[in-house]
């Protein structure tokens, strides 16, 4: 029989807790904690605020005024001064890469280095600190760094000449490779592109050092399997670090069966997971629907009281800035003439009709990448198929990344009920989309990237989730660009990136609590901090509300609860 919780208190509070026998007004026995004297953002749906919250066995039992809620206070109350700050639901983050991300920070990590010169210092330190590796791996590395993205073999090959060295981008859909790794994995000047990918070439047409897209695998096969101390070890930091951002559920966005479904398996069944995850399983594009019949067998195999992998990730495909996106109309050359480029979609549209539509009949949500306005518009269809074959099921499909969406697409977010998963750390000025984007899509195009004002606007429900390590993992980088659509690296030095798609805080915040929590399935228990659910709270250092306390990135996470207990707990909290 497995378990999963995390600790011995969880479990006790759950057999305990009963609503019915406690009220706000009329408490049979004291709160364990008390958080008062703040701003409570509740998000209900009134989005309403309150001065002060009480936790007894893991669930809120009062939110009110500080005289209401003071009444639980006892002898053995934990009673926090709030001091202004503001209390908010734990957010959730309804796309992230935890395992891969926490494996980046123990590989060469190049998140947060600009520049070649920075990147192969990095790189360089990196191999002198770990000579008895064969293998120099990482990512991070951004596109907008290099010329027309595409950085350059010979750069590796001065800093690491005779190990091999394969760094992913940023955006996880290229790799920046040596000579070495190119040998070793036989690729030259005539090595034809794979399905779906590009070798990057010279003038002569030798492999440049780019791989884009499925390209990588030719380098990735080589790889040893990860081990599964790594992949524990990777999933603990993350967690670590996810807490203290105030995340406390998330969705992630690519399950695969050997790498974070063992960490997630490991962890969940030693009751070490403490954040609620959804696992989206990945969907193998090169495979067709004879791999359902897995994916239910994993669905029951590996399913624990914190972790459920309930849905499935489909890449329909790829990125804008290598072309690989899927569009409508065709991509611009450099000169701004049309092209006969249209992108690409990786799954066949009525094959993606069908998968859907069995997958939603199971039980399991669709949560689809999908770039282009091409892209979404096929994700769309797909889950139109699936509702006139099975009906308004509760799978709850989201949508990710939706760069450009196409304006007689906005409104079928509603009228489906399909979920618009925003990353809105990228709805702003900066070099990979002003210089690898823009110009290739042309102004009327341009001017429909990242709507979310256009979705929420039209009825659409959202979330946010960050893809980290893609971008930040941080919730208020990415509600400071959601609020203000500027990088929160270019405040006061660029103007505002389609300012009618901006959002109001309260919404923005909402796309991280209650719309997160929608997608995951989770609303009944977090999401909003109402009497009766779980009392998975964050503090922050300000009145998150008052714009004269700083800029809303600046914003830092005080403590973090899940289940009434601190996961998360810096020194000044006090109480």
């Amino acid at each position: 029989m497995r378990v999963a919780t995390h600790g011995m208190r969880q479990r006790e509070a759950a057999a305990r807790w009963h609503p019915r026998e406690v009220t706000a007004d009329r408490p049979d026995r004291p709160a364990d904690l008390v958080l008062r004297g703040g701003r409570v953002a509740t998000m209900d749906a009134g989005r309403t605020f309150a001065d002060a919250v009480a936790v007894l066995d893991g669930r809120i039992v009062a939110v009110g005024p500080d005289a209401t809620v003071g009444r639980w206070v006892g002898s053995r109350t934990r009673v926090i001064d709030l001091r202004g700050r503001t209390v908010t639901p734990g957010f959730g983050d309804a796309h992230v890469h935890p395992v891969a991300s926490g494996l980046d920070r123990l590989r060469c990590d190049l998140t947060g280095a600009r520049g070649l010169d920075t990147y192969l210092s990095t790189i360089a330190a990196y191999a002198v600190a770990n000579p008895d590796e064969p293998w120099i791996r990482g990512s991070g590395w951004r596109l907008a760094d290099f010329p027309a993205g595409i950085p350059d073999r010979a750069d590796l090959d001065r800093v690491v000449p005779h190990r091999s060295v394969y760094l992913e981008s940023a955006d996880g859909h290229a790799a920046w490779v040596n000579s070495k790794a190119l040998d070793l994995a036989g690729v030259g000047g005539e090595t034809p592109d794979p399905p779906d990918g590009r070798i990057e070439r010279d003038a002569d047409g030798w492999a440049r050092g780019t791989l884009q897209e499925t390209a990588r695998d030719l380098v990735v096969r080589l790889f040893p399997p990860e081990d599964r101390e790594s992949l524990e070890a990777a999933l603990r930091l993350a967690q670590t670090e996810l807490h203290g951002l105030g995340v406390t559920n998330w969705q992630d966005a690519n399950v695969r069966a050997d790498e974070e479904e063992v960490a997630y398996a490991a962890l969940a069944g030693r009751g070490e997971l403490t954040a609620r995850v959804v696992g989206a399983l990945g969907w193998d594009d090169a495979r067709g629907g004879e791999q359902i019949d897995e994916l239910v067998a994993r669905r029951a195999q590996t399913t624990y009281p914190r972790y459920a992998p309930t849905s499935v990730k489909f890449f329909v495909d790829g990125v804008l800035e290598d072309f690989t996106g899927a569009l409508l109309e065709p991509y611009l050359d450099a000169p701004g003439r049309p092209t006969t480029d249209r992108g690409r979609s990786l799954i066949d549209p009525g094959a993606l009709e069908a998968h859907v539509t069995r997958l939603d009949a199971l039980g399991f949500q669709a949560h689809v990448h999908a770039i282009g306005d091409r892209a979404v518009r096929e994700a769309l269809d797909a889950i139109e198929a699936a509702r006139r074959a099975n009906g308004r099921s509760d799978t709850r499909p989201h949508i990710a990344h939706i760069q450009l969406v196409h304006p007689d697409d906005v409104g079928r977010f509603r009228d489906l009920g399909v979920v618009a998963n925003a990353q809105a750390e990228w709805a702003a000025l900066e070099g990979q989309l002003e210089h690898l984007t823009i110009p290739f899509l042309g102004p009327e195009r341009a001017a429909r990237i990242y709507p979310f004002g256009s979705l929420l606007r039209a009825g659409a429900t959202l979330a946010m989730g960050s893809d980290w390590s893609v971008s930040t993992a941080d919730p208020f980088i990415q509600m400071e660009v959601a609020v203000n659509r500027v990088s929160h690296e270019h405040r006061g030095e660029k103007p505002a990136f389609l300012p009618n798609e901006r959002l109001e805080l309260i919404d923005a915040l909402a796309a991280f609590t209650v719309g997160s929590a929608w997608v995951n399935h989770l609303e009944r228990d977090v999401g909003s901090i109402e009497v009766g659910k779980a009392a998975d709270l964050v503090v922050l250092d300000r009145d998150l509300f008052d714009r004269g306390a700083g800029e809303i990135g600046e914003t830092r996470v005080v403590a973090t609860f899940i289940d009434g207990i601190a996961v998360h707990e810096g020194p000044e909290l006090g109480g």
